[in-house]
């Protein structure tokens, strides 16, 4: 486990993406079996010890630690596993005592119950210091927040038994922790995990932004950007017989929250595509010119995240895949075929699928690349979120590859608000106010108008940008509701978003898309920003 705390230690104290690679490669060499699958199963979120959670380890900090001291302490580290692994009494080791290793830690995690953890998961904090402390609260609750994606764990993993990493992506999901057989084959040269015949997911193709670039359409096609989930349906095995599943982008299956896609592929082939809902929120109802026929995002997120799909959501809320690409079919890969071939073979599928369930995604014609950016420019009002730009030719390879696909997104919508709250962050955060809660005014607050919350942001601001607003917040504090600070509501803030949507859960009635701090307008006064009205006039649903 010692180890293992080191590892996050080191993780946590650098920024660099390269450090981390090569912090987690060295580990993963120099580990045995199985404490580094277990520690690479928990750097990518793959453990789930259901019994340990946030308020198991409050209410045991609570038994040993003064509450008030407890309180005031959480409040100024910013995170519940830093600070319990420095307050947790320590007991003096005896002579025989040792660390419990990685895998120990997960045995005696995995058979701690709700009635057990009380009494359980103190004997293994008694065992270890606070470095070691903090390495098992982070493992036992599952939120390690080091700056390390699932991705970037693979890749440190590829890189370390120098393997390809869209191999370790393609066998990931075949595989449970503590992954001994992709052990075995990277490390020590056995024969590939065997997955044949098993619906597994393949790593996505992405999208480079477009930015300044400008492309020959001689060479490339535009298809409608969509606002959905990107998904990919897989079937495995004989045709009506065979398995299929339903995985999101970044490779979890979703195949549960949404059943009547799973039925609707019954012969071997995977699929890409974006998962919406039928309306005609985007592109208006379905049409020649914008293909139009589907819903809101805020619609599909009725539908995102349940476990149990009840009847009246299937028939209120119907789930369809407008399909972009295809990656196998009956068992033949054609990843390598051009983009022109792929599309070709997707045509000619349309007619084994039922239209109910899935559609094809348009080609945007225009004449030049001129032509494109005046039909971009009406994406707004169509409430499509922009353009896809295809090479003909590119092959269909994971990850983004520069030069062969672009994303041409519209430009953000941007309104002025004020900052009403401030809360610490995670991670390396934890000791800065980050996380800002921002309103706009009910009516001219010079006549009685108030503010009221619109959105919450963490991003789009730079380091030294955060120092100064980590200073204000601390320097124009009114109020305190535990670890959220509310500010005298005098700093204005430009903020960017893609979309803004009506909300019965805000008390504004509206939800903004994608918010991100787009400017800090130290010189605009407050009474100057933007009015609830002004983001109602955009709301499109």
């Amino acid at each position: 486990m010692e180890e293992f705390a080191a590892l996050l230690d080191a993780l946590v104290y650098t920024s660099s993406r390269n450090e981390k690679l090569r912090l987690i490669a060295e580990y993963l060499c120099e580990t045995p079996d199985p404490d580094r699958g277990w520690a690479l199963a928990a750097l990518t979120g793959g453990l789930d010890f259901p019994a340990v959670k946030s308020s198991t380890i409050r209410n045991l900090m609570q038994e040993r630690v003064d509450p008030v001291l407890w309180s005031l302490s959480r409040d100024f580290v910013g995170d519940t596993a830093e600070t319990a692994s420095f307050l947790w009494p320590q007991t003096l080791p005896s002579d025989t005592q040792r660390a419990p290793s990685v895998s120990e830690a997960v045995n005696g995690l995995s058979q701690m119950t709700r009635a057990s953890v009380m009494g359980e998961l103190p004997k293994l904090l008694d065992q270890l210091d606070a470095s070691g402390r903090y390495a098992l609260f982070k493992l036992a609750t599952g939120g390690m927040r080091v700056g390390v994606s699932a991705r970037l764990a693979k890749l440190a993993f590829a890189q370390a038994f120098h393997v390809p990493v869209e191999k370790v992506e393609e066998y990931w999901h075949a595989l449970e922790p503590p992954f001994a057989a992709l052990f075995a084959w990277a490390a020590h040269g056995a024969d590939p995990p065997d997955i044949a015949n098993l619906p597994l997911f393949k790593p996505f193709m992405l999208a480079h932004p477009l930015e300044d670039n400008v492309v020959d359409l001689a060479d490339y096609v535009a298809e409608w950007k969509w606002d959905g989930i990107r998904v990919q349906l897989v079937h495995a095995g004989p045709e009506n017989v065979g398995e299929t599943r339903l995985y999101s982008r970044s490779g979890d299956d979703i195949s549960a929250t949404f059943p009547e896609l799973v039925t609707a592929l019954d012969f071997p082939a995977v699929l890409d595509g974006e998962l919406l809902v039928r309306g005609a929120h985007q592109g208006g109802e379905a049409n020649e010119a914008t293909q139009g026929g589907a819903a809101s995002f805020n619609a599909l997120q009725q539908r995102l995240g349940r476990k149990n799909v009840s009847k009246a959501m299937l028939r209120d809320y119907p789930a369809f895949t407008r399909l972009y690409d295809i990656l196998s079919l009956d068992g033949e890969d054609l990843r390598d075929l051009p983009w022109s071939e792929r599309r070709a073979i997707l045509e000619r599928l349309m007619v084994r699928l039922p239209g109910t369930h899935f559609d094809l995604s348009a080609v945007v014609e225009a004449d030049d690349f001129d032509a494109l950016a005046h039909i971009r420019e009406g994406a707004r009002d169509d409430a499509i979120e922009g353009l896809m730009l295809k090479r003909r030719d590119s092959p269909y390879v994971s990850g983004r590859k520069a030069g062969l696909w672009y994303k041409w997104k519209r430009d953000p919508l941007r309104v002025d608000c004020v900052l009403m709250y401030a809360q610490r962050g995670s991670g390396k955060r934890s000791s800065f106010y980050s996380d800002y809660t921002f309103g706009c005014w009910t009516a001219d607050p010079d006549t009685g108008g108030e503010l009221l919350p619109v959105g919450k942001a963490y991003s789009g601001f730079t380091d030294e940008e955060l120092k100064k607003l980590d200073r204000y917040v601390r320097q124009n504090t009114v109020n305190r509701f535990g670890p959220v600070r509310e500010t005298d509501k005098t700093l204005v803030f430009e903020v960017a978003f893609d979309s803004v949507h009506e909300s019965k859960r805000h008390k504004s009635g509206l939800a903004m898309r994608f918010p991100r701090i787009h400017r800090i307008r130290w010189d605009k006064p407050a009474h100057e920003a933007d009015l609830i009205e002004t983001l109602m006039a955009l709301v499109r649903d």
